[in-house]
């Protein structure tokens, strides 16, 4: 062996230790376990690196208390897509019967492979790259491509967060600057701005006034200095939240997590309260059955699903390889997938119930216009008085009334009655316009709260909640960069946090240029979705099939202290693989289907146009996938062919207080490894021939062990049942 091998500095050691190996598994007072070391590599000891192990180890940060890292997984799952995503898909997909196949798939894909990842995490307690690294080094570059993902979904997020930061401060006044469109003086007449009189003065507010939006993403249009100063202020808030890591981070929670259900109670309780509120919520309920059949629908709910929970992104790992080895995260991941589904719904409610405010609103304006219309037409002649019912009064016009005599003006005047230019005014026209993301959230939303009570106060509210939703994601994201690089690197955890904050602040000026609402829509729609679909299949195929999910099951079975359902080792081995292979096809033949593009908003039209990707931009799209996915297949040949270390071929086991922590690197390929999990530390064989003497650390003098095969032991002993013992 090795002259500066630890096992011969204890040999050589001028104080003599008489118990053998058994003896210092059972843990006997003559041993210091924090400096005992069996290292077989032939290295020599470092210090230095040796107490970094330990501290890594045993001073890992934890959550202060089980509610707070709860409130974290719930404040990263729970974001904006469930307020401006779920409605959205709930209302194009057949209402109340689009619950049916999100809560199927939940089930089956959503909560196994959420489990799955909490797994992983409390295990090994390393952030995804370590994870991956550890259960198949082959395939580490999962770590890496959830990083990269994470990366570019945190560069778009952050500006929907600067988004909301800008509407908030401008609700601090009344009435609501975006309830009225702005009037400019041309000459000595004063009228109303064009483009806001021909579309509506949220939707000018928002496009001319917060974004001052270019024609196409090809006119960049420079800087817009209000959003920079508010992308500023978001990475600011995201960076002092991340800087001393769980242990800031986790005390935002508490307000960042817990808000936005105080807000959207209290927007429920209002939004029922007004008028056509009803009307909302039925339409949201009445199931469209035939709705059920369609793939389409299935496969949106999948996609749901899939970014609802937050898989693939490395937020939830990260989070949970905080947690104390026997927390019981089965139940966690049951727990926070079903909040996030009932968030859903009832953020689902309130959308509803305000938007049936809107739509009635709206409907009584459509009314107005209309029967003013009828009025110009009998005045001239061109409609007979006979044609209006007797019982109908203009100056209290209810849309019923206005219905009947629609009707009755149509059949007489069907011939001719397109060129009257009259509009139905059905309610259900209204509730049907499918809006979603920033359309829900800056002009419709926005248009309903200019009709409630004490708007601004409404106003603030909702976009603090938004605020609240992002930042909480945000903070998810970012550990899903920070804990993995930390892990792996070593690298300061405030520096890193700073500088990863400033950088991305200053790649996020091209999100909040004059058309940096379209590169938005880009990152948003082509960096994570297939990216994430692969990550999350090859996460599954990693545990279940290389790994193996009968090993698996039986160490979680260790570190729970109870064996997991049997459902998870089904849908772990067979159901999720196959969904989640079908979701990826169906994902890339959805892109191959619909032509990449956008809507832009065309100021000259006051409307917005769909248009086609310019070369330049597709060549970035695809960028953007193949970067994503670039270091899957990197990784994997790298290390196939042994031009990088796969860093799992070291055995060094650090004994502590009775537990053994294991770190694997540096073991050659022909080294036998044996983990031994007895319990039973005089029942545990010794390498070292029976009664041999073993030393202190200060021998310099070589150790003969003839015993040893091939001179050297890759064996490390575990006691079973131990957090730390292999996954």
């Amino acid at each position: 062996m090795p002259k500066n091998s630890k096992v011969t500095q204890r040999e050589h050691s001028s104080e003599h230790v008489t118990e053998s190996v058994a003896d210092l598994l059972a843990h006997e007072e003559p041993v210091d376990y924090k400096r005992s070391v069996l290292n077989v590599t032939g290295e020599a000891w470092d210090k230095q690196k040796d107490g970094e192990e330990e501290l890594d180890a045993e001073n890992r940060p934890a959550w202060n208390s089980k509610l707070q890292y709860i409130l974290a997984q719930i404040g990263y799952s729970v974001g904006l897509g469930n307020v401006w995503r779920f409605p959205y898909l709930c209302q194009k997909n057949g209402g109340g019967a689009y619950l049916v196949p999100y809560l199927v798939l939940l089930i089956i894909i959503g909560l196994p492979l959420f489990f799955l990842e909490l797994a992983v995490g409390q295990r090994i307690r390393r952030g995804s790259i370590g994870v991956w690294n550890y259960i198949c080094p082959r395939l580490g570059g999962i770590g890496y491509a959830s990083c990269l993902v994470c990366f570019f979904v945190g560069l778009y997020y952050n500006v929907i967060i600067g988004w909301s930061i800008f509407y908030f401060f401008k609700s601090f006044q009344y009435p609501l600057p975006w309830s009225e469109c702005p009037i400019v003086k041309n000459g000595s007449v004063a009228v109303v701005e064009t483009e806001c009189e021909r579309s509506s003065a949220t939707t000018y507010f928002w496009y001319r006034e917060a974004l001052d939006i270019s024609n196409s993403i090809s006119e960049s249009g420079g800087l817009n200095w209000k959003m920079t100063l508010c992308l500023l202020v978001a990475w600011s808030l995201v960076g002092l939240a991340m800087i001393k890591g769980i242990q800031s981070s986790g005390k935002v929670m508490y307000f960042s997590s817990l808000f936005p259900y105080v807000v959207l109670v209290c927007f429920l309780v209002r939004g029922l309260l007004l008028r056509g509120a009803v009307d909302g919520i039925m339409h949201m309920f009445t199931p469209k059955l035939d709705k059920m059949l369609d793939p389409q629908v299935w496969r949106e709910a999948a996609t749901q699903v899939f970014f609802a929970l937050g898989l693939g992104f490395g937020g939830v790992i990260a989070f949970s390889s905080y947690n104390k080895q026997d927390n019981n995260c089965q139940f966690d991941a049951t727990l926070v997938s079903f909040i996030n589904f009932f968030t859903s719904v009832l953020a689902t409610l309130v959308v509803f119930a305000v938007l049936g405010f809107k739509a009635n609103i709206m409907n009584e304006k459509c009314v107005v216009e209309n029967a003013e219309k009828i009025l110009g037409y009998l005045n001239s002649n061109v409609l007979s008085h006979d044609l209006i019912p007797p019982h109908v009064n203009f100056s209290h016009l209810t849309a019923k009334d206005y219905n009947e005599m629609y009707r009755v003006i149509m059949t007489v005047k069907e011939g001719h009655f397109k060129e009257l230019g009259l509009d139905a005014c059905l309610l259900e026209d209204e509730l049907d316009k499918s809006v979603q993301g920033t359309g829900l959230a800056f002009i419709a939303f926005t248009e309903a709260m200019t009709h409630f009570p004490a708007s601004p106060f409404w106003s603030v509210m909702f976009f603090l909640m938004l605020i609240n939703l992002g930042l909480g994601s945000m903070i998810g994201t970012m550990s899903g960069i920070t804990t993995p690089i930390i892990d792996t690197f070593k690298v300061r955890k405030e520096v890193f946090t700073v500088g990863c904050c400033i950088f991305a602040f200053l790649v996020g000026l091209i999100f909040v240029q004059r058309s940096g609402n379209y590169f938005v829509t880009m990152f948003d729609d082509y960096s994570a979705t297939l990216p994430l679909t692969v990550v999350v299949i090859l996460e599954n195929i990693a545990v279940a099939w290389i790994y193996g999910t009968k090993k698996f099951m039986q160490e979680l079975t260790e570190m729970l202290g109870f064996r997991p359902y049997q459902f998870y080792y089904y849908t772990w081995k067979y159901v999720s693989p196959i969904c989640m292979a079908v979701l990826m096809t169906a994902s890339i033949i959805q892109l191959g289907v619909s032509p990449p593009g956008y809507s832009a908003w065309i100021r000259e039209e006051a409307a917005e146009k769909f248009l086609f990707y310019p070369t330049w931009a597709m060549a970035i799209l695809i960028s953007l996938i193949i970067l994503a996915s670039l270091p899957l297949p990197l990784v994997f040949i790298l290390r196939q062919f042994h031009l990088v270390s796969d860093g799992s071929n070291t055995l060094s086991v650090t004994y502590k207080k009775g537990r053994m922590m294991k770190d694997i690197s540096n073991l050659e390929d022909n080294d036998e490894t044996r983990f031994i999990l007895s319990k039973v530390p005089s029942e545990t064989p010794s390498p070292m021939p029976t009664h041999r003497s073993y030393l202190g650390p200060g021998s310099n003098s070589p150790m003969e062990m003839s015993s040893a095969p091939n001179g050297r032991y890759g064996s490390g002993y575990l006691t079973a049942g131990t957090p730390e013992s292999e996954l």
